[in-house]
Formats: structure tokens, sequence, C-alpha cells
């Protein structure tokens, strides 16, 4: 039992990371650089850690800036003014998804500015042959180790971790929480302290200040990817980028 309960906080964590850190942060806004071997060691990283739920850098980068630039309107990809329940939601933003993966999708310029790309990885990331290898590692674990069939329940989880990550934010963080900051759109900030989402929760923040590396901005908030961020600074292996305060328009 043990095992299980350490095996999915650190799949939710790990998976998490990637999502905030290298697909958000450094593939959609930017706000920081790294070289290109730097930048292939987190493509391997996010894929690990994301396994079945392996979610393009170039694809999903694309995807939240149409989200940034059109937020609450009929071009936003995920809008819960737009769609009747979070299921329907998620099926609508991961059809626009695909579509943009395998470029069916009619991308503005201004979008596609600056993109991380490593396409036969992707496509290996991608294909059915991986999502099915993970599906079956993340099963065996559970047959190996859970201590009640009933354990069997979390596998889905595992199975589309990316996404419902995206769904809490995409979803609730534009329906409940608070405000710091009056914006012309229903951004919210989910928590006081996000210790669930790793500063994801801190939506309204995000959108005030779409580039800005530390996701909180009131005190008594904590961003906690922020300190991995700001060591990984000092260690050279990314560079931070001097726009912290530019707005979405920086991909206009």
């Amino acid at each position: 039992m043990v095992f299980v309960i350490v095996f999915f906080i650190g799949h939710w964590y790990l998976s998490l990371f990637s999502q905030t850190f290298f697909l958000h942060r450094y593939a959609a806004h930017a706000s920081f650089t790294m070289n290109k071997a730097w930048e292939k060691v987190f493509y391997v990283f996010t894929y690990i850690t994301q396994g079945s739920s392996y979610m393009s850098p170039r694809a999903y980068a694309i995807m939240h800036r149409m989200h940034h630039a059109y937020t609450d309107t009929e071009l936003d990809p995920h809008s819960p003014a737009y769609d009747k329940n979070l299921f329907a939601m998620m099926w609508r933003t991961k059809n626009i998804y695909s579509d943009i993966f395998y470029k069916r999708y009619p991308i503005e310029k201004k979008f596609a500015k600056n993109l991380p790309e490593w396409r036969w990885f992707d496509a290996f990331g991608h294909s059915w042959f991986s999502r099915f290898m993970w599906i079956g590692i993340y099963t065996a674990l559970y047959l190996l180790f859970a201590p009640s069939p009933w354990f069997l329940l979390i596998l889905p989880l595992h199975m589309v971790m990316g996404p419902l990550h995206g769904v809490i934010i995409n979803w609730y963080a534009h329906k409940y929480g608070s405000v710091n900051h009056d914006m012309e759109n229903t951004s919210k900030n989910l928590f006081k302290v996000d210790w669930l989402m790793m500063g994801e929760g801190y939506h309204n923040n995000h959108h005030k200040y779409p580039s800005k590396t530390n996701f909180a901005s009131k005190k008594g908030e904590i961003d906690l990817c922020y300190p991995v961020i700001y060591l990984l600074g000092k260690l050279k292996i990314i560079r931070p980028v001097a726009k912290a305060l530019v707005r979405v328009e920086e991909h206009a």
C-alpha cells in the first residue's frame, strides 16, 4: 500500500512539474531559455514523467498561447463558458490539441514563434505503442504492489495525468476562487498556498503576468515550482529572461 501511495504522489508531482516548468513556462511563455542539449534532457524527462499522457511541447505551447489571446471567447480552446461540463471541455481541448499536433489546424504566425520542436521524439511519444506501453507499466506495478483490487480504480488517473492537471486549472480556475488582479476574463486563484498544483493554481496572477517565472504575487502565496527554477538558474542550466512583466501581447 505504501508503494502505491508513494507512486501516485510521485507521478502527480513529477508530471505536474514537467507541465508547469517545461511545457508551460518554457515552451509556451519562454520565461527562461536553455541550450538544445538541456532542452532534449527535459523532453525526455517530460516523456518519462507524463508517460501515457505525454504532450508535445510545441502543440501545447501553441494551444496555450491561443488560450491567453482568446480567453473566455469562442476561440479559446478550453473555456467553461462554451462547454456544458468539464468532460465536454476536455474532449474539445483534446481535439484541438490533436489537430494542432498533426498540423490540421490553421495556426496564426504570432502563436508559432520560438517553439521547441523534436519531431521524431514527439511522434514516438504520441504513438499508440508508447501510450499502451506506459499503461502496461502502470498496470503491472499496481498488480504487483496494490494490497487490494480496489486500488486498480486509481489506474485511470495515471493514464490521463496530464489532461487531469489541465482540466483542474482550465475548468475550476475559471469558475471558482479569488482574484488578486482585476482582469477582463474569468481567471481566478484556486489557493492561497498552492501545494496541490505547484503554482498553476495562481491562475489569475498568471493571466496578469503570463511570462513571470514566479506565479505567486502576494504575501503568503507560495509557488512550489519557482524555487526549482531559481536553483536551475543558479546552476546555469536555464537562463531567466528579463521580461517578467510582459503581457500576452508578446505573442502578437
